[in-house]
């Protein structure tokens, strides 16, 4: 079956419906709007954009500009892991644990699949690496910054209960403990309910693209299993590696609790 095109007038009237929301919510008086309309503006012109970059990069497909590309979106990925904390590491210690986070995690996981797994020839050719990678990064990218929120919210909070804790003789892994591990879990949830819900509730965004664009349901099922795998290990990984850092960080080498190593921003 051939994919159905979408013209420009179609488009529209998608996006007739986004500002008929954002008419709701300003109606409701959620102070939402604009930060809706703002979304979907950079929804088109980002997605637009993409697509140019996308067709040149196929056409010339060489290993270095698709590393020139994973980087560009690695870095933006990390900007966009701290961009809504309500409260982050000062300095650029957020960037740098959340970008180291998930190149550890998210490149790692997807070379191992190009390479081992799927196998295309080349290995990094773009029509599979950065897909891949751009799943990878984006799951991986909402469990480390909601692992991060949490962490960094949860030792606020409690800063008067770990500091006691210390003070009866516990190290700060112990003190820090259930903070940290509801970080932890915060960040998996969101991958653990997609798959729990996957082909039940919904069914998934690669699987339903490749359906749309003429492929086997069965081979778009094998994909989709195969993608909601490594994300689930990317973004387990990731968000890991990113709170374990991030709790090390609240400490000094004295073991004692610095809160003034966080900082409140406005999201």
């Amino acid at each position: 079956m051939r994919m159905i095109d979408l013209s420009a007038w179609q488009l529209a009237l998608a996006a007739a419906l986004v500002v008929g929301l954002a008419a709701c919510t300003a109606l409701a008086r959620l102070a939402i709007g604009k930060t809706l309309l703002v979304a979907a503006l950079r929804t088109v012109v980002q997605l637009t954009l993409i697509g140019l970059v996308l067709e040149a990069l196929f056409a010339v497909a060489t290993l270095q500009w698709v590393a020139l590309m994973a980087l560009v979106m690695l870095l933006l990925a990390g900007r966009e892991v701290t961009a809504r904390q309500k409260r982050r590491l000062r300095g650029s210690w957020a960037f740098a644990i959340g970008t180291l986070s998930m190149f550890i995690s998210a490149f790692s996981v997807t070379v191992l699949t190009l390479t081992v797994i799927v196998g295309p020839q080349p290995w990094y050719a773009p029509q599979y690496a950065i897909p891949l990678l751009g799943m990878l990064l984006g799951n991986t990218m909402t469990g480390i910054a909601l692992g991060l929120d949490r962490l960094t919210d949860a030792v606020w909070r409690q800063r008067a209960l770990i500091e006691n804790r210390l003070m009866l003789g516990h190290r700060w892994q112990a003190a820090i403990g259930d903070a940290r591990r509801d970080a932890m879990r915060s960040g998996l949830i969101p991958i653990i309910n997609g798959m729990a819900a996957a082909g039940i509730v919904s069914l998934p965004g690669m699987m339903t693209g490749q359906i749309l664009a003429g492929a086997a349901p069965t081979l778009a099922v094998k994909y989709q299993i195969l993608m909601m795998f490594t994300i689930a290990v990317g973004t387990g990984f990731g968000t890991l590696a990113a709170v374990m850092a991030a709790s090390r960080r609240l400490f000094d080498e004295r073991g004692r609790l610095r809160v003034d190593r966080l900082t409140t921003t406005d999201c």
